[in-house]
């Protein structure tokens, strides 16, 4: 990569945002989220952000793969941030809260926004910085949060971005968050420029799901529900209805409203059409089927109703996800008129 010339002083425009790193926090889960930052200021040839890396009391942190990093300042040296993430990863240390709030409900108080990156929001979650918000965890911790802090709404989605609250999952997710934060701040080219640096096929979305089946998150304690979401599942095409389900499984339309309510806080019927538009946006980028062919795959009954509920639910169309995607498709040549003017 050839050399560039010293960026400039930071300045007033420049965003701070801290990281503050545990112990055992997560090296990839770090690196992915501090990276794209230095790209960034690269990239445009101007200090858009300063990185500063914290800890606790100042002193080196050693992550769960045994390196050391230096922080730049201690917790009690943060004066000024535009967001501080706390970067957790094994074992978040839960004694650290007593040590951790009363210098990050300062930081709030001077409208900082706070993100957990890994296990840091399980941190936060505990220092009741996440009440009232849409928060997630590492899909390996989503069980725990659920069962302590019943209360917050927990999502297996790779991040989170709240009001003044970014959480995510570890590994590369927080790369995808980072990428979505620089592009709400900077612009979408920006952003895609700093994907094709780092070879990233593309920046996933607010809406894409970890990996997480449904036995390993409620175990064999919900097994209704898990036998409705298999139906789902298998069922795409040819969507079941409500009571179809509800007979299979073996109790009322009204005891399943109440599993799904209770245990995915929403409707079985939000649930199936959310489970078809990802499994829609999956075929959109990764195969080369027409979109009137994914549209009735995916169970809609017209290009039209199924580009409808797609942008509803993504804020883009298939046509535009596709082309953001640098997808190369069939689509135009299509002879169905419909699939135009539907995506």
């Amino acid at each position: 990569m050839p050399g560039r010339a010293e960026p400039a002083k930071v300045n007033p425009a420049t965003r701070r945002i801290v990281f503050l790193l545990v112990p055992n926090y997560s090296m990839i889960a770090f690196s992915c989220a501090i990276e794209p930052l230095r790209m960034a200021n690269w990239l445009s040839g101007k200090p858009l952000y300063e990185a500063v890396v914290a800890s606790v009391d100042g002193e080196p942190v050693t992550a769960s793969n045994g390196l050391d990093v230096s922080p730049c300042v201690g917790l009690s040296d943060i004066r000024q941030a535009d967001v501080v993430f706390l970067c957790g990863g094994i074992d978040p240390d839960a004694s650290l809260v007593p040590l951790l709030k009363p210098a990050l409900s300062d930081l709030v108080r001077r409208k900082s926004a706070l993100g957990g990156i890994c296990t840091g929001s399980y941190l936060l979650a505990r220092a009741g910085f996440l009440n009232g918000y849409r928060c997630t965890v590492h899909w390996e911790n989503i069980n725990a949060m659920y069962d302590e802090f019943p209360q917050l709404v927990v999502s297996s989605d790779l991040y989170e971005l709240d009001r003044d609250r970014f959480t995510c999952s570890g590994g590369s997710a927080p790369l995808d968050m980072m990428l979505t934060l620089i592009g709400r701040d900077q612009g979408g080219e920006l952003a895609t420029a700093i994907a094709e640096m780092f070879v990233c096929e593309r920046i996933r979305g607010v809406h894409d799901r970890q990996r997480i089946p449904l036995k390993q998150r409620f175990g064999s304690s919900q097994p209704k529900l898990i036998e409705a979401v298999e139906l789902m599942e298998a069922n795409i095409e040819e969507p079941m209805s409500l009571d179809e389900l509800s007979s299979h499984v073996g109790i009322s339309r009204r005891q399943l409203e109440r599993l799904f309510q209770k245990h995915l806080n929403c409707v079985p019927t939000r649930y199936y059409l959310e489970l078809r538009l990802r499994r829609a946006r999956e075929l959109l980028l990764r195969s080369s089927k027409s979109i009137v062919d994914i549209a009735f795959s995916c169970g809609f009954v017209s290009a039209p109703h199924f580009s409808k509920c797609y942008r509803d639910f993504f804020q883009v169309s298939p046509r535009e996800e596709r082309r953001n995607a640098g997808f190369k498709s069939a689509d135009n040549s299509a002879p169905s008129g419909q699939e135009r003017t539907g995506a």
